[in-house]
């Protein structure tokens, strides 16, 4: 393992301290963390392979190419098909007591509906890492595509996902990027 796949493994480590220490509405945490790299690392990416032409979106193929160029990979999920009982209506829904009635299904990437204040936690802690691995100066990129397949395969646990590619290199692979 060269000396840079080490380091990114430490910082790894560090975002998902960053990540748990992040604020939480309430300060309920349904936040699950998990660390990617070798052959769990190219499932990840074959994984985002198969859902770019499922889903129709290829970008998922360049998402994929990233996570191919990376060393490690964060991911970062939420268990948020409960609410946190703000009665907010964000999910829209009225109530908590309304959001609950409601059936639980998994769509094309995640599943739903969620309450928005595990969302929005999930974003923070997303950031919190991201911020984290700026700071260590280790090239991320925050993607949803990254999450969906993670979730695919069983890697984390939520009903919502994330995941954060961490790279070393001369120049980021995530910026300069063709669609």
């Amino acid at each position: 393992m060269r000396t840079e796949d080490e380091a990114l493994l430490r910082v790894a480590e560090l975002m998902v301290l960053s990540a748990r220490t992040a604020p939480k509405a309430r300060g309920m945490d349904s936040l699950s963390t998990a660390i990617v790299y070798g052959d769990d690392k190219e499932r990840l990416a074959k994984t985002m392979e198969e859902l770019a032409d499922e889903l129709g979106q290829p970008f998922f193929k360049r998402d994929a190419q990233n996570v191919r160029q990376s060393s490690v990979v964060l991911l970062l999920a939420v268990k948020a098909t409960e609410p946190k009982r703000l009665d907010c209506s964000a999910c829209g829904y009225r109530m908590c007591s309304d959001f609950e009635k409601v059936p639980k299904n998994v769509g094309r990437a995640y599943k739903g509906p969620t309450c928005a204040m595990y969302i929005i936690d999930l974003g923070i802690a997303a950031g919190s890492a991201a911020k984290t691995a700026s700071i260590l100066n280790a090239d991320n990129r925050i993607m949803y595509t990254v999450g969906t397949a993670a979730l695919r395969l069983g890697l984390i646990e939520g009903d919502v996902a994330l995941g954060i590619p961490l790279s070393a290199t001369g120049k980021s692979p995530y910026f300069d990027r063709k669609f």
